[in-house]
């Protein structure tokens, strides 16, 4: 049966509620067939590394991979809660056929997905997610690949996993410095890295403060982590600490905050580090990647560098994308999602904090030094519940209002409309020097939008 269609995988994965929808144990049995059989191995059985977060539901999408994985003949190697980045290591370091990663990433518990990486450690291709809707859609496909006999595969469970993680992030931190003598607070959201994220910073050296550490399969990113950094600052001023580290549910977002406790946003933390990498020619064509969302203060700020700004589309798979094809080395969302592809192929919350200590402790100089290479543009972000999505060019009242807004702030300010990839939502954003005039561009273009097609 052909299909064009995504039933199943949205912008990073599958994802919904467990247990409900498209987040079932039969959707992840067939998801283990589809990955066992529809990709080339390198081995004589197709090796699949299989890791999660700490959600109480991933006992349930674990095991169905599993099975239906060894049900084709598949061998799936069970890697444990581990951040998605540590997942991405393992599959290419164990020269796997493909890494799964169970989780739902900065969602409240009682979501779950399944992400998936190639052998090369980057997330699937469109075409090959369209593979597997194909496979998933087709039941003779999934009756026909089914193993019997001593065709059954096995799965093992790698002891280790964490403990080869751990050191690898220790080798990207420059073996000439040391953290010894700097205070630092970790939030690691009670999720998939709250054994990793403490151990990197002691081992080299570092006083850490563990918050968030202590899952119980239901508080995952519960007022904690990247999402919810208030907490942490409290703990960084409480305790006199140099900044405050805070990863999301799965490892691969990270928000700070400094000594003084400032939330520290991704697109600061991109700002510093292009600005730092650009002064010792280690910036790739001296290029830095972002999203749509990224704070026009970014642009500003790297303009007056004289660095030069890409953006993509929302989603940390198009900045990736982005950057491959670009030949770029760094890149990331406002939300947190940073990529150094010198060191990882995916975002990783932990790798990008241990770039700004780095920067830190060769400088010895404090968090806010770093961060002041950019200011933050005043922003206006609103969100309208909407009953349809036509083309924004075809509501003439919203266009006017944009265009009016455009000519105002040009030169000094952007404004970006678009419709969530998710929700019924229309997300009008705009940015400039002047918060008052940036509210009032904001607030006509929403009465626009919800005039013409909001939901009642």
């Amino acid at each position: 049966m052909e299909t064009t269609e995504r039933r199943f995988f949205g912008t990073d994965g599958i994802r919904g509620e467990a247990n409900a929808g498209v987040m079932t144990v039969e959707t992840a049995v067939a998801v283990g067939r589809a990955i066992g059989s529809i990709f080339e191995s390198r081995h004589e059985r197709p090796r699949i590394m299989i890791g999660k977060d700490t959600r109480r539901s991933g006992y349930l999408f674990e095991m169905a991979l599993v099975a239906g994985a060894c049900s084709v003949g598949a061998e799936p190697y069970l890697l444990g809660p581990l951040p998605t980045p540590g997942i991405a290591f393992m599959t290419t370091g164990m020269r796997a056929d493909v890494g799964v990663v169970i989780s739902a990433s900065h969602n409240p518990f009682q979501d779950n997905g399944i992400k998936l990486f190639g052998p090369d450690g980057f997330k699937l291709p469109d075409e090959v997610e369209l593979r597997i809707e194909r496979f998933l859609a087709d039941d003779a496909a999934q009756a026909a690949a089914l193993a019997t006999g001593a065709g059954i595969g096995r799965t093992r469970r790698v002891e280790d996993a964490r403990g080869r993680y751990v050191v690898y992030l220790k080798t990207t931190f420059p073996p000439d410095l040391t953290l010894d003598g700097v205070k630092i607070a970790v939030d690691c959201a009670n999720g998939a890295g709250y054994r990793v994220a403490p151990a990197v910073f002691e081992e080299l050296g570092a006083e850490v403060i563990e918050i968030g550490t202590s899952p119980n399969g239901l508080n995952i990113n519960d007022g904690c982590g990247a999402l919810h950094p208030d907490a942490l600052a409290k703990v960084v001023l409480e305790h006199g600490c140099d900044l405050g580290i805070a990863l999301d549910g799965d490892g691969d977002r990270l928000v700070l905050v400094d000594e003084n406790g400032r939330v520290v946003d991704g697109d600061q933390i991109l700002a510093m580090a292009a600005a730092r990498m650009s002064r010792t020619g280690d910036l790739a064509k001296n290029t830095l990647v972002v999203t749509v969302m990224s704070n026009y203060g970014l642009e500003m700020a790297m303009r007056d560098l004289g660095i030069k700004l890409v953006r993509t589309q929302v989603g940390d798979r198009y900045v990736v994308e982005a950057m491959r094809h670009g030949g770029y080395n760094v890149g990331g969302e406002q939300s947190g999602h940073l990529l150094f592809l010198d060191h990882s192929t995916t975002g990783d919350g932990i790798l990008a904090a241990l770039r700004v200590l780095e920067a830190m402790v060769r400088e010895q100089v404090p968090l806010s030094d770093l961060t002041a290479v950019m200011s933050p543009a005043p922003q206006t972000l609103l969100n309208i519940r909407v009953r349809e999505k036509p083309p924004l060019s075809s509501l003439p009242a919203v266009s006017r209002e944009i265009v009016r807004a455009e000519k105002e702030l040009e030169g000094t300010g952007r404004v970006l409309v678009r419709y969530s990839g998710t929700e019924n939502k229309c997300r009008v954003m705009v940015e400039g020097q002047e918060p008052s005039a940036v509210e009032a561009h904001a607030r006509r273009i929403a009465e626009a939008v919800e005039a013409a097609i909001g939901a009642a």
